[in-house]
């Protein structure tokens, strides 16, 4: 079973279980994925700096994860 994110889990995190998950982040603005400050960030303060809603981007991330 793939494994689920929620809006607490670390920017850094997210990348460690999927590295594949960098293209949709860079697709919704993201392009900050190298920074080490983002590293540390949770998905849910990445989406609020970039204007996003969190619960949707946690949705598609974890449909992204559920599928790969």
């Amino acid at each position: 079973m793939a494994q689920q994110v929620t809006k607490n889990t670390m920017i850094g995190e997210l990348l460690q279980i999927n590295e594949n998950i960098a293209p949709l982040l860079l697709n919704i603005g993201m392009h900050c994925l190298g920074c080490p400050s983002s590293q540390m960030e949770t998905i849910e303060e990445a989406a609020m700096v970039h204007g996003i809603a969190p619960d949707a981007l946690v949705t598609q991330i974890n449909e992204f994860l559920a599928a790969n």
